[in-house]
């Protein structure tokens, strides 16, 4: 398969005239489009790039979209997500999924990192994310959360011992899936204790993955892990000895000069959402000191309900225009860096072969309508794609070479039947 795009966004820049080849779930060749070759894909008036890349989600939550608005961090916590998540069933968390990964589709997010914690004991829950995601035909990283602290819900906790052996299962069952990875997440300083958090680490150094670990999100967490371990979060996974190339730290909104300069020099990542953090009212992670410190960053939308989008373009504009506002500087940080910070490098920090569009990455792409309103008038397209955009010039959507979204809609299931199903569950629900 060859698509025909009026434009291609390589490594190199826009470039005209080029086909994409397209061979078992890879990029074969970026290449001039010569003679017609039987299956090309004819796609006039459209631009392709690559796929965004979602490094932090809870794909059950969209489920949970409108409750929790207009509340801070705690009362999100107590008042939506641990009574609301108790009502779900494996159907509904599958269901939850499948509109969490529809919408992102849609969005042109082709790879979600669903960090899920609904464990009930067992894999069977993880089990089904994983059937939606494979059935709606997203890319997933399953960043299957090892949970402890008695605050949360029964269904959330486990212990190390046994949340160790069940991440290692389920990183074996799917260890040969093309579009599905397994990666260990320690919930948190607060969420997970130091057995825990080391069990995650084990994990991930026995089977050579990334980890992830939620971080600093809100000051709260910074005073309770200096009150209960002596050291701000960052020190403290420090001395707990997972702060890594491994670690991907999600928020890290509230680190100090001293802790942005060790996860740089500890290669440690960062999953930033910008939306989220502004949703809740948790502040604004200091992402060009990071970058200048060797810290490498993907975007992410958290949950779907405590941003209620779930679209990483939304995500690199906020990125964007949160710098600028906090450093008073409208240079602070450049749209190609944000768009970078949405593709190329999640995919990076995530260890997987897509963001780009270049011969041997993963078929993982997204057109664009090049006579959307909002991409005119045409003067600098990327800066366009980052800063003005509407979701709708999204008219196609290639997950691993499979054609997932026409037209703009999507290939995989029918959408007003989806629409029905969570109608049906949700009604009446209200705080």
């Amino acid at each position: 398969m060859r698509l025909l795009p009026d434009l291609v966004l390589t490594p190199q820049g826009w470039e005209r005239g080029r086909a994409v080849a397209v061979t078992d779930g890879r990029i074969a060749a970026v290449q001039a489009v010569g003679a017609p070759h039987p299956g090309d894909v004819a796609l006039p008036g459209r631009a392709l790039l690559p796929g965004t890349v979602n490094s932090h989600c809870h794909s059950f939550q969209s489920l949970l979209r409108g409750l929790g608005d207009d509340l801070d961090f705690m009362g999100w916590r107590d008042r939506v997500l641990y009574p609301f998540s108790e009502r779900l069933d494996r159907d509904g968390i599958a269901l939850g999924a499948t509109l969490a990964f529809a919408e992102m589709l849609k969005h042109g997010a082709t790879t979600c990192v669903d960090f899920f914690y609904l464990q009930d004991d067992g894999n069977e829950n993880a089990e089904a994310v994983i059937a939606a995601a494979q059935a709606v035909g997203i890319r997933l990283v399953l960043a299957r959360t090892m949970y402890d602290w008695e605050g949360a819900p029964k269904r959330y906790r486990e212990t190390p011992a046994d949340a160790g052996r069940r991440v290692r299962e389920l990183i074996a069952a799917h260890r040969h899936d093309a579009t599905v990875v397994v990666q260990p997440a320690p919930h948190s300083p607060h969420g997970a204790s130091p057995a825990m958090i080391r069990a995650g680490w084990e994990v991930a150094e026995a089977a050579d993955t990334a980890f992830h670990i939620h971080v600093a999100e809100g000051q709260y967490e910074g005073q309770r892990t200096l009150r209960e371990h002596g050291a701000t979060p960052i020190r403290y996974l420090d001395r707990l000895g997972v702060l890594g190339p491994r670690m991907i730290g999600v928020h890290c909104v509230w680190l100090d000069d001293e802790e942005i300069t060790l996860m740089g020099a500890r290669g440690a990542g960062l999953a930033y959402c910008p939306g989220s953090n502004m949703f809740l009212g948790d502040g604004i992670t200091r992402v060009p000191e990071m970058l200048r410190a060797g810290v490498r960053i993907g975007l992410g939308t958290d949950g779907g309900c405590t941003n209620n989008r779930l679209s990483v373009f939304d995500e690199m504009r906020s990125c964007a225009l949160l710098q600028r506002v906090r450093l008073l500087d409208g240079t602070a940080l450049s749209a190609a860096t944000a768009f970078d910070l949405g593709t190329r490098s999640a995919a990076d920090l995530l260890r997987l072969e897509t963001g780009v569009i270049a011969a041997g990455r993963l078929a993982d792409l997204v057109a664009i309508d090049l006579g959307d309103l909002s991409l005119q008038p045409r003067t600098d397209l990327l800066k366009s794609v980052v800063y003005a955009m509407s979701a709708q010039a999204v008219t196609d959507v290639w997950v691993h070479g499979r054609r997932v979204v026409a037209e703009r809609r999507l290939t995989t299931l029918a959408e007003p039947e989806l629409a029905a199903r969570v109608t049906a569950l949700t009604k009446g629900w209200t705080l």
